[in-house]
């Protein structure tokens, strides 16, 4: 046991001294790579101050090359100066002409500019006007097809069939055509034979212009339908075509030998 004692202290004097061994061996790798380093900024650092200095040089000739031509060229400008005032006189008179004439040109361009702006102007004012004239008129058509809308009535036909609205003049029937619920032909009959309204012919046989009646034949399929003693505004109505649809003539004026009015056919 005792001889066990003494060895244990001689192992740990060496495991301490590899310790500081390995310590000094990387501190000394470390200072030396510090060395290298150092040694080579340095290197490059004494590279760069040379190409500066090369090149302070290079500027410093350039400039005392640029220094000795400005010399040269003021001295020689001050000489041809000297010898050409007149000429020199001259030249400004003609630039100050010059002046004088550009600007009389861009005073002129701009007045017919101003002109030009004032004109487009005067345009669009009377667009405006135009435009409110235009409102105008169109709320006016719009009283008037409302007030002729109230105006318009619907009416018994004379084959006891309930018709559409009726109209009794012109601009009852152009509100009416506008609607589009049906087709209008207006026409003017005379009496003087037969005559071909739309797909049917009518024949005007009398009128009676102070009674406001009168009495036409209507020509439809081959077939004569006398309405006989009718008047203003009433639905002369028949049937025609290959589905029997509905045909309405009305009268809305009465003349000597001559009636007006408009015949209404399915769309």
């Amino acid at each position: 046991m005792p001889d066990n004692v003494e060895i244990q202290p001689v192992q740990k004097s060496n495991i301490g001294a590899i310790v500081v061994v390995v310590i000094f061996a990387t501190l000394l790798v470390a200072a030396l790579w510090l060395v290298v380093d150092l040694r080579g900024r340095v290197s490059n650092l004494e590279a760069s101050l040379q190409k500066q200095g090369e090149a302070t040089k290079s500027v410093e000739n350039r400039v005392l090359t640029t220094d000795r031509n400005v010399a040269a060229g003021l001295e020689a400008l001050g000489s041809k100066v000297g010898m050409t005032q007149e000429e020199l006189a001259k030249r400004t008179s003609d630039l100050k002409a010059q002046q004088e004439r550009s600007a009389a040109r861009l005073a002129a361009e701009q007045q017919a500019t101003n002109k030009q702006v004032a004109n487009v102007s005067n345009d669009v004012s009377g667009v405006k006007t135009e435009l409110g004239g235009a409102k105008t008129d169109i709320a006016t058509t719009r009283t008037d097809l409302d007030a002729t809308q109230k105006q318009l009535q619907s009416a018994l036909g004379d084959l006891n069939v309930h018709s559409g609205l009726i109209a009794k003049n012109h601009d009852e029937l152009e509100f009416l055509k506008h609607k589009g619920d049906r087709n209008y032909t207006e026409f003017t009959l005379k009496k003087k034979g037969r005559q071909p309204v739309s797909t049917i012919s009518l024949d005007l046989k009398k009128t009676d212009p102070k009674r406001s009646r009168f009495t036409l034949d209507v020509f439809a399929d081959d077939h004569t339908i006398e309405k006989k003693d009718r008047t203003l505004g009433e639905p002369l109505q028949f049937y025609t075509g290959r589905d029997r649809q509905l045909y309405e003539v009305v009268i809305f004026t009465v003349g000597k030998d001559t009636i007006s009015g408009y015949l209404s056919t399915p769309k």
